[in-house]
């Protein structure tokens, strides 16, 4: 393009040498002339922005070595915020323009200090008239008493910053007032730099040194581009005030404190700093995601991780993976590892399981021809109350499905998003009132904001580093946090107490030597969309009756707890990823509450959610996976409702219980982890067992103290709406399969219910007590083609099986040594005896239905003792004996028990319909079980050897 005749290059050159006003005048003259105005960004427009007195580098003080997106567009936004102070004016009639002509034909400037008109700036404010312009020459300018400012003006350094130094104590009494260039020294009677209780005052490139800036409302301020060196500002429920590129270092206390409810006494400049402050919210550069410290802290130094992996569920053939590529090839590497494992883990358990080895298949155990007898003698068992769910397990593209719309569902979500659905965070980030605080850096000081009393702050873009606390707000005070750098604090980086409550959203949070989020005494924040990582203790504390509502944020590398829980906290955490921590996921102890729903908790390297304690949680719909450890722990005195999560590949266990807890688990899909599914011990669980950050040594004694007082009555209604008691614990409606060990493993001193499970496909047994010296009480559950037997009971333990399914397991269907009831169970179709009692078992075993096809239906050996009467024992193959009465014991009955014999290739499919295949979960009466038509009946009579009662005469009879 060439304009006149001349190039482009040689316009930008020409034009590059023009003042401001003659660049506006050339950009009216047409299209190209503004276009070459415009061009000229990175070298005119550039030059202007940091010629001036008032500015520095628009992303100074955080990013001085990042250009703006546009020099002009920075030189536009600090050229209008450095004439705010003249807008004052009691024409309303009289346009803006038309009353910055008056002023600038009337102002005069006046010269202060050696070879000036005045030799001090009292003297210069005793003959001022308001707005003229008062330059200071260099030097030191000092004032014995308290300087009174009555006429509005403007008090401008000369030179550069630092060659003027003022040491005077201003008490501010007129309408507007504008300070520039300078360095503010406290006077030596004061500490007060500068104090306005009315008027507005602007602070332009200026240092502040050991002193303090008081602003009582309705007084008001805008403050950009200071530094504050040991000094701070202290604000009092002002209405609306701006501090925007500043540098806070070394404060003694809170470099900002904001105390007091926003004023409805506006001053007169509150709507021309309302209009700048959304101009440059709408300007102001988004952060780029990459500069976010993530894997690296950005020029802070190396973080404790290396490269992060996003949360992303990859489905193979076999099974699903929750690990990203990176973690894939992480797995490879360790495969070995866990094959011995897998190994000496079978060998351990070998004789626990006097059964097959887990390792065969039905291919190994039968030729084609036993194929073919054991297809004809096969009972149709899949129409039970259960099999919609074993369908969705054993299918393994459902299961595929599965798990992509759950990936797909728990995507975490951006703020803008956030925004768009909860019109209370929407009202929050767009709120405009108390103290606004953008792109300004605090450091190496104590504290950086402190709120209290009603008080309201907003921090956008700023940095927290170094110091012992970047934020507290206590006393219904509201903060409101976008996109903020938090780090290095020797505390928490954010605490919140005592109903203090805001928004603290996409801010990145790291490296603190406490709590990122410390959330207290009924504070009731919205946590959205951060970064909180790194931590040397948790990411996020909600403490002492602390609430708060905790969405899609990333909580990754923290060294305690993601989220820890205790003393009646009760938060909402919900759509979050709480992953690669070097504790547990999610903390809940000492009576902590909480609603935890929708989580993805992955790759930490102790529990996922870790409850202990009196901790009593609602954990919902999560998806806990591959953890280092276990998925779940619920540790001594731990209780809560587990309902709806998928708790998939851990190396440990998918739920870790202790028999003194009081959990409810239902609905939760626990597979594919590497030991259970589901264990619990006895086992004393003292502090020594806690991991790292999940003992008792937090610093939360005055939380502890108060631990019993009342809490919010709505969110207890609430709460306990949400539950079913239950004074056993309870393990329900779960799909439990393809663990690499035992689908069920108990080792209990408590009772415990066991009811209406999916038990599938596990590399061990499907249920084995070892230990329950109260009653374990297991109930219509689907237990099958587990790779050894079905359920294992061993010696002195209590157990009442009843209403079960245990079909196509590797081993025995059930194997007993303990006491208790077998009743209305069908055990079909596995591969050794349908059921075994040894050594002192005392069961009574009624009305079961049983068929094993290679072996015994009911076996007795050793001292076996008990009531064996009215099963239905099905015929399997032929010429072997279904009974094997081999019990020596004197107390054994066996009487009235049927067997069901049938020709070779007969249909079968009437056989298990009256009553249809166990378990049935909605209940309804059986019916009476007749022979079917065809079948060859027959009458065998069997004397028990070794004693027996009823009158001597105790007879199997079969018919």
């Amino acid at each position: 393009m060439e304009v006149g005749g001349l190039p482009v290059e040689l316009w930008q050159l020409i034009l590059s040498y023009l003042r401001l006003p003659d660049l506006g005048r050339c950009s009216l003259v047409c299209r190209a002339w503004h276009e070459l105005i415009l061009s000229l960004d990175k070298t005119r427009w550039r030059q202007l922005c940091l010629g001036c007195l008032e500015h520095r580098h628009p992303n100074w003080p955080n990013k001085p070595g990042v250009e703006p997106w546009s020099w002009r567009e920075a030189f536009k936004q600090h050229y209008l915020a450095s004439k705010t102070w003249t807008k004052n004016t009691q024409d309303l009639e009289s346009a803006n323009c038309l009353s910055l002509f008056r002023r600038r034909k009337g102002r005069r400037q006046l010269c202060v200090g050696a070879g000036g008109e005045f030799g001090s700036l009292r003297a210069a404010l005793a003959a001022a008239s308001p707005y003229d312009r008062l330059v200071l020459l260099p030097g030191v300018h000092e004032e014995q008493g308290e300087v009174l400012l009555k006429v509005p003006v403007e008090v401008v350094g000369q030179g550069k910053l630092g060659d003027v130094a003022l040491l005077a104590s201003i008490d501010q009494h007129c309408p507007t007032a504008h300070l520039c260039n300078m360095v503010f020294m406290p006077a030596r009677f004061t500490s007060v730099l500068y104090k306005t209780t009315s008027g507005y005052v602007q602070f332009d490139n200026c240092n502040f040194e050991n002193g303090q800036l008081q602003i009582h409302a309705p007084g008001t301020c805008q403050v950009k581009f200071c530094t504050f060196s040991q000094s701070s500002i202290h604000l009092r429920s002002v209405a609306l005030c701006v501090l925007e590129n500043c540098e806070f270092t070394g404060s003694e206390n809170a470099s900002v404190t904001v105390e007091g409810c926003p004023s409805s006494d506006h001053n007169w400049a509150c709507k021309h700093l309302a209009v700048l402050a959304k101009s440059c919210a709408a300007s102001m550069q988004e952060p780029d995601p990459a500069s976010c410290a993530v894997a690296k802290r950005d020029g802070w130094g190396e973080s404790l991780l290396g490269p992060v992996r996003t949360c992303e569920i990859v489905v193979g053939e076999e099974q699903s993976s929750f690990l990203s590529a990176v973690g894939g090839q992480a797995l490879l590497g360790s495969a070995q590892e866990d094959i011995e494992f897998g190994e000496n883990l079978r060998a351990a358990k070998e004789e626990e399981y006097p059964a097959l080895d887990s390792d065969c298949s039905d291919s190994d155990l039968c030729s084609d021809d036993e194929e073919d007898t054991q297809a004809a003698y096969k009972l149709p068992c899949q129409a039970h109350s259960l099999s919609h769910t074993l369908a969705g397990v054993t299918h393994s593209r459902l299961q595929s499905n599965r798990l992509l719309a759950l990936q797909r569902d728990l995507k975490l979500k951006s703020l803008q998003q956030e925004l768009q659905q909860d019109k209370e965070a929407q009202s929050l980030a767009n709120s405009l009132q108390g103290c606004i605080i953008r792109q300004c850096l605090f450091r190496d000081g104590k504290g950086g904001i402190f709120i209290y009393s009603r008080g309201q702050a907003k921090l956008e873009g700023s940095i927290f580093r170094d110091l012992t606390y970047a934020v507290r707000c206590i006393q219904n005070s509201k903060v409101i946090m976008l996109r903020n750098d938090i780090h290095h604090c020797k505390a928490s980086g954010i605490f919140l107490r005592l109903s203090a409550g805001g928004l603290i959203a996409d801010n990145n949070i790291h490296s603190n030597c406490e709590a990122g989020v410390d959330i207290r005494k009924g504070a009731n924040p919205l946590v959205l969309c951060n970064k909180i990582h790194s931590g040397l203790r948790s990411g996020i504390v909600v403490v002492g009756n602390g609430k708060g509502i905790i969405r899609s944020n990333q909580i990754y590398g923290n060294k305690e707890a993601g989220i820890y829980i205790l003393y009646n906290g009760n938060p909402a955490v919900s759509g979050n990823h709480i992953f690669q921590g070097l504790a547990a996921g999610i903390a809940v102890n000492e009576n902590g509450r909480g609603q935890i729903t929708g989580n993805v908790i992955c790759e930490n390297q102790w529990g996922g959610a870790d409850i202990r304690h009196g901790g009593d949680p609602i954990l919902r719909n999560n998806l806990i996976a591959c953890g280092y450890s276990d998925g779940v722990v619920v540790g001594e005195h731990g209780k809560g409702l587990i309902e709806g999560n998928t708790i998939y590949g851990n190396k440990g266990c998918g739920v870790w219980m202790m028999s003194s807890s009081l959990p409810h688990l239902i609905n939760n899909q626990i597979s594919h982890n590497s030991i259970y599914g589901v264990a619990v011990f006895c086992r004393k669980d003292d502090t020594g067992d806690y991991p790292p950050g999940q003992g008792v040594n937090e610093s939360f004694q005055e939380e502890r103290e108060g631990a019993g007082g009342e809490n919010d009555p709505d969110s207890e209604e609430e709460y306990l709406s949400a539950r079913h008691p239950i004074s056993v614990a309870l393990v329900e409606l779960n799909s439990i399969n393809h663990n690499g060990a035992a689908g069920l493993h108990i080792k209990s001193s408590e009772a415990l219910n066991i009811i209406a499970n999916v038990i599938h496909a596990n590399r061990d047994g499907g249920v084995a007590v070892l230990q329950s010296s109260q009653l374990t009480r297991i109930a219509d559950n689907s237990i099958s083609c587990n790779s050894r037997g079905g359920v294992l009971v061993e010696a002195e333990c209590q157990v009442e099986l009843r209403g079960n399914g245990i079909y196509e397991n590797s081993s025995h269907g059930i194997v007993s040594k303990g006491e208790g009831v077998i009743a209305e169970n069908d055990i079909i179709g596995n591969h050794r005896c349908g059921l075994q009692l040894l050594q002192t078992a005392d069961m009574k075993v009624t009305k079961n239905r049983i068929q094993s096809f290679r072996d015994y239906g009911i076996a007795l050996f050793d001292e076996a003792k008990g009531l064996v009467q009215e099963n239905i024992i099905f015929q399997g193959r032929s010429k072997k004996s279904i009974l094997q009465p081999m019990s020596n014991a004197e107390d054994c009955i066996i009487q009235n028990n049927v067997l069901l014999t049938f020709k070779k290739r007969f249909d079968m499919e009437c056989m298990l319909i009256n009553p249809p295949a166990r378990p049935h979960i909605e209940g309804g009466a059986p019916r009476s079980c007749t022979a079917a038509g065809g079948q060859r009946v027959s009458s065998i009579t069997s004397r028990v050897d070794g004693g027996c009662h009823n009158h001597g005469s105790i007879f199997c009879t079969i018919l």
